[in-house]
């Protein structure tokens, strides 16, 4: 997508990052719940962690997508990190999370010289799994009732990429 950009998070973003995780099928893959308060998400935001890297996707100046790279801090992990990714529902399908993916790795291998990064995806996300396969991540195991979502245990994948 032509007019698709990739910047950091401000804490201005909050709204805008609430409305991603608020749609339904974006806050259903994450591990956290319904009816999150924007202040929550403003609070999350405005913490300045070390080895924290949150970025959005925007099509003009709508934030669309939301991804945040962290890298583990423990000096014997310090070569990898992990990352949670979502896309506001009426974006998914457009290109939004496969940007962020771009950035993100880009970020990863070209200038914070991660060699592992890793992730959580629940098994059902077929989509998620797809755009993590083809950034070369595989499934390295799979974490059994991972997660409690609409009535129901979820199993999650654990995902690694090598570099």
């Amino acid at each position: 997508m032509r007019d698709l950009i990739v910047r950091r998070c401000e804490p201005e973003d909050y709204e805008a990052v609430h409305r991603v995780y608020s749609s339904p099928n974006a806050m259903a893959g994450t591990i956290g719940v319904p009816f999150s308060s924007a202040q929550e998400v403003r609070e999350e935001l405005a913490r300045d962690r070390d080895g924290s890297f949150p970025l959005v996707a925007c099509v003009g100046e709508e934030v669309v997508g939301q991804l945040t790279l962290s890298v583990y801090m423990s000096p014997r992990t310090r070569h990898s990190g992990h990352f949670g990714i979502a896309v506001r529902d009426d974006w998914q399908g457009r290109g939004v999370g496969t940007a962020l993916m771009e950035a993100c790795l880009d970020l990863a291998d070209n200038w914070l010289n991660l060699s592992r990064l890793d992730l959580r995806v629940y098994v059902d996300n077929a989509p998620a799994l797809a755009l993590y396969e083809k950034f070369g991540f595989v499934i390295e195991g799979t974490h059994k009732r991972f997660a409690y979502r609409d009535g129901e245990y979820v199993d999650a994948c654990v995902m690694a990429r090598l570099r």
